[in-house]
């Protein structure tokens, strides 16, 4: 009896979150791969790579954003979320998640381009220099 309750709650409740989660993700992927491919003019890779290395890195760089983004919407969740979301505290949890995404992007950018330049800007990047650290 108790089973059979539990799977009726979840049957209620899942697919909420799920339809949430699944439509965050979609829209994170189909704007990042975007976002990837019209940036790609910005480093080095495209004068210097071939098709297949541009390919390689928009959709490598695609996955990392959505990794970032479900990383920064699970932490989120974790600190501010409730069962109910995403009808409950929506919008606490997509601005932490904003927060997250923006500071980890921020450092990863410093991390790449400066600490171990694994990747190269070109001069066609527009830089903010944040304390004289790019």
């Amino acid at each position: 009896m108790i089973l059979r309750l539990d799977r009726q709650c979840a049957r209620k409740t899942s697919p909420t979150w799920l339809r949430g989660l699944r439509a965050y993700l979609a829209s994170i992927a189909v704007g990042n791969l975007g976002w990837e491919s019209l940036q790609l003019p910005l480093y080095t890779i495209w004068n210097t790579g071939t098709f297949r290395e541009q390919a390689f890195a928009v959709v490598h760089c695609t996955i990392g954003d959505l990794l970032i983004a479900l990383s920064t919407l699970t932490l989120a969740l974790f600190i501010t979320g409730n069962e109910n979301w995403p009808a409950g505290r929506f919008w606490q949890v997509a601005i932490l998640a904003l927060i997250f995404g923006i500071a980890y992007t921020v450092f990863s950018e410093w991390l790449n381009v400066v600490v171990r330049a694994s990747w190269n800007y070109s001069e066609r990047m527009p830089v903010v220099s944040a304390l004289g650290l790019l």
